[in-house]
């Protein structure tokens, strides 16, 4: 999933993206392991379940 992530992509674009269409296990298999691994993160994180939830890689530097 890291590899097809660019910018801030819907769930939605990164099931395509990555030829996936069953989205309980794209959720179970990709996404939650990303965000709990502080991979990625949610761009509306207090509305998780939002129909304009996407999601971008962390900066990991520090600077947002």
């Amino acid at each position: 999933m890291l590899g097809v992530l660019q910018g801030e992509m819907s769930r939605s674009e990164l099931m395509t993206a990555l030829g996936l269409s069953d989205r309980k296990s794209f959720r179970e298999r990709y996404l939650q392991p990303a965000l709990q691994a502080g991979m990625i993160e949610m761009t509306i994180p207090d509305k998780p379940n939002s129909r304009l939830q996407k999601y971008r890689f962390v900066n990991m530097g520090g600077n947002k």
